[in-house]
Order: C-alpha cells, then sequence, then structure tokens
C-alpha cells in the first residue's frame, strides 16, 4: 500500500508540472541585450542542485569569490538535491518567486518555462556565434535551444553508466559484460557469492526512468523516439518498448533486491556500492567521484564502469548513451538581468570549469577548456571519453516527454519494479497519457 500512495504521489508531483507555464506567466519573451550595463549591486537568488553535502560548498565558494571581485552584490543561495529541485522549483513558479537564476534540465521540462516566457532568451549573448557561446560545448548549448533561440546556460555534461567493483567482480569471476544477456549471468554467479549484484534505489522513481531510457535507445529507432515524444504524433506501437521493459524487468529479478527497491533511495544505493555491499550501480558521471574516493570503501582504483550493455537482437542505436547536459536558466522577472548574465559568465569560466570537473565534485563542465586530465579523477576522464564516442544522447524520460506522459512513465514503471503491473499495461498507461495530452 506505501508503494502505491507513493507511486500516485510522483504522478501527482510530476503532472503539477504543467503549473510551470500556468498563473504568473510573462505575455511575451523577454531578451537578453548584449549592449547593457552590469550594475554591481543589489541581490541575487540562485536555485541549484547542488545541495548534497559533497556538492554544496562549490556553489558556495562560487558565490563568496564572485562577492569579493563585487562587494555590493549579495548572493543568496537556495540548494537542492536531484529530487527536491523538482518540488521546490514548482513551488516557486505557483508563487510567482522564481529565483534570479535557476536550475534546468534540458527538453519538455526546460521548454515548460520558455512556453510560458518565463526564462530570458540568451540568443543574443549565448548563441553559438557570440563570444561567451564560443567558449562553451556547442553540442550543450544547443540542448537548451527552442524554437531556433538559446535560453539555457549549460554547467555540465552528464550521462549514465554502470558503475562496478573490480575486486567484487574478480572473485566472481566476471568481466565487464559484452550483452544484456551476459549481464544478467554476471548477476547470478555475483548473487551466488551472497553479494547483491546491482544496488538500486527507486523511492523517487526517476531512477527506473533512467533504466528504461537507455534500453529503450536500444531496441527503438531514435527517429520512433523522437516522435512519440511528441504526444500530437505519438503511437508508441513499435515492439521494442514492451521488450525493453520485458529486459528491465528481468534485469531487477535477477539483479537487485527485487520490489523491495521501490523502498529504497537512490543515494542509500550509491552507498551500498561506496560500502563494498554491491557489486554495481547503474549512477551518472557526476556521481563517479561521490561513489569511489579516498574515504570510501571502494577506492578509485578498483572502480570501474560500462554504458548498459546492448541486448542481443536490437533495433536500436548500440552506441546510443543516456544523458544530456545540465544548467540554469535567468528569470525573465529579474530585477537584475545584466547582473544574472555575468555571474554565470563567471560560474562558466574555464577556471571555474576545471574546479568543478575535479574531486570532490567530478561534474565535467560544459566550458571548453574547463576539464583538465591533469586534475580530474581517471574514471571521469575515460566517462567523458565515452560520452563524446556516443552516436546519439538519449535524453530522462522524465523531461524529455510532456509533463503527463513523464508522470505515467515514472508512476508505471515503479509498479512494475514492484510487480504489480506488466510491460504491456505499463505502455497502455504511456499510451493513455500521451493521448490526452495530444487533445
Amino acid at each position: 500500500m506505501k508503494r502505491l500512495t507513493h507511486a500516485m504521489a510522483v504522478s501527482l508531483a510530476a503532472a503539477s508540472a504543467l503549473t510551470l507555464t500556468a498563473a504568473g506567466a510573462r505575455a511575451e519573451t523577454i531578451a537578453a541585450d548584449p549592449n547593457a550595463q552590469v550594475e554591481y549591486s543589489g541581490t541575487l537568488q540562485i536555485l541549484t542542485k547542488f545541495g548534497l553535502e559533497q556538492l554544496s560548498p562549490y556553489f558556495v565558494n562560487l558565490a563568496a569569490d564572485y562577492q569579493k571581485l563585487h562587494p555590493d552584490v549579495k548572493i543568496e543561495l537556495i540548494q537542492e538535491s536531484d529530487d527536491s529541485v523538482k518540488g521546490k522549483t514548482k513551488t516557486l513558479v505557483a508563487s510567482n518567486s522564481l529565483p534570479d537564476i535557476y536550475f534546468s534540465w534540458t527538453g519538455s521540462w526546460g521548454g515548460n518555462f520558455v512556453r510560458g516566457n518565463r526564462a530570458v532568451d540568451l540568443t543574443p549573448v549565448i548563441g553559438p556565434d557570440t563570444d561567451w557561446g564560443k567558449t562553451l560545448v556547442p553540442a550543450a548549448v544547443q540542448a537548451f535551444q527552442y524554437n531556433g533561440k538559446y535560453f539555457g546556460i549549460p554547467l555540465y555534461l552528464d550521462a549514465k553508466f554502470m558503475g562496478y567493483n573490480k575486486k567484487i567482480f574478480a572473485e566472481a569471476g566476471v568481466e565487464a559484460p559484452a550483452s544484456f544477456e551476459a549481464l544478467l549471468a554476471g548477476c547470478d554467479k555475483i548473487k551466488a557469492k551472497g553479494v547483491t549484484p546491482i544496488s538500486f534505489g527507486n523511492k523517487e522513481a526517476w531512477p527506473a526512468v533512467h533504466y528504461a531510457g537507455q534500453l529503450l535507445a536500444f531496441n527503438v529507432p531514435r527517429a520512433t523516439l523522437e516522435k512519440d515524444f511528441d504526444p500530437k504524433q505519438a503511437t508508441y506501437d513499435d515492439p521494442g518498448y514492451v521488450a525493453s521493459l520485458q529486459q528491465f524487468k528481468a534485469l531487477i529479478d535477477r539483479c537487485t533486491d527485487g520490489a523491495s527497491v521501490n523502498g529504497t533511495s537512490y543515494a542509500s544505493a550509491l552507498q551500498q556500492l561506496s560500502n563494498g555491499k554491491s557489486a554495481m550501480y547503474y549512477q551518472e558521471i557526476i556521481e563517479f567521484d561521490q561513489a569511489a574516493s579516498k574515504e570510501t570503501t571502494l577506492k578509485p582504483e578498483e572502480f570501474g564502469f560500462f554504458v548498459l550493455p546492448v541486448p542481443e537482437g536490437a533495433k536500436g542505436d548500440a552506441k546510443a548513451v543516456e544523458g544530456a547536459p545540465e544548467g540554469y536558466m535567468i528569470s525573465a522577472a529579474s530585477k537584475n538581468i545584466p547582473l544574472a548574465i555575468d555571474f554565470m559568465k563567471f560560474a562558466t569560466s574555464a577556471e571555474h570549469g576545471q574546479i568543478l570537473s575535479a574531486p570532490p565534485y567530478g561534474q565535467p563542465s560544459a566550458t571548453v577548456g574547463g576539464a583538465s586530465e591533469a586534475t580530474m579523477s581517471p574514471s571521469v576522464v575515460n566517462g567523458l571519453a565515452a560520452l563524446k564516442s556516443a552516436s546519439y544522447l538519449m535524453p530522462w524520460l522524465d523531461t524529455a516527454n510532456s509533463p503527463r506522459v513523464a508522470a505515467a512513465w515514472l508512476s508505471n514503471l515503479q509498479a512494475l519494479v514492484g510487480g504489480s503491473m506488466t510491460p504491456e499495461e505499463v505502455m497502455a498507461k504511456v499510451k493513455d497519457a500521451a493521448a490526452a495530452d495530444a487533445k
């Protein structure tokens, strides 16, 4: 009952993203003025996604450095975690109190702010031909493009990989798998040794979406996926959808602690890998330095990673990797847009990018020259190399899709994990949600 209650709560919370374009939205788009003079005074409020203890010092130090240069500027930080930032953002939107600078994902999530004219059009200052735009990774800037204009400032690059404990693998006689089927067989061997093969926490519901997204990229052609992201075109009739969810359920049953993972947080699952209690954890590259460090049981030299392997017979893109840049937008309601832009230029300098990319943060900078192999951990360096060789970055399902469809993926995949729904039933719910959003 608790699991079902939580699933419904997730669904309602995700659906409330619809309010991002509701009351308080501006009548027209505000565009940045590249010639505006910056007044270094007043207060800037910033909503970050750096609320975790290991990450929070980054923006604290960044703000302090900026204030040293400009003593008449006061910076107020609202630091949230990967999960809590969603609820906080919706609350701020509902009360028409978005801060000057706020975190945003790409895809439909960022598109909500654009449609509601809540985000400043940054094209005149961050477009590909501008001085600032040329300092950033082009693909990262393009990810925040809507209707031919640029609305976001990419801060770091992100993608999903299976992190693993090399020592546990060796003791179980398992190698990094070359296929999805080999991954399942490896799980069987690791489980026989009395170790949890994959620690998985799905209390927040979005971790299941990440598994599904990568498998969908493997099993469903890219053109079909991108067509189905639009509710008005979506059909969801490709057999790769159900096949992906069948594969995901097999992984849940053979590699994890089963239905109970719906009561475990993603942070706890990461901690299991760090403490040497599990062999694998499916994680973002920005979590590599949290998973293995000098302070954790799992040491950096014992940490390895691989892209979730491709299932046999998959008809999608075998070289696709799930991931997307993440960054910030500037509120159209800000009273000091030039100052907000100036701060973000400061934040995306190569110097600060190198700090962000190195331990203990390990967030690969989206700034050209912002990632130095000399200071980054080897795993993050290798992760970036794998990311750059990917043929396609599969966006997160819960940010690429419309709010109602995202909610359907979140709640119904959680039900699949818990064993109360079949893959076919999940896809029927997703299809219904797309049809409702298309009206």
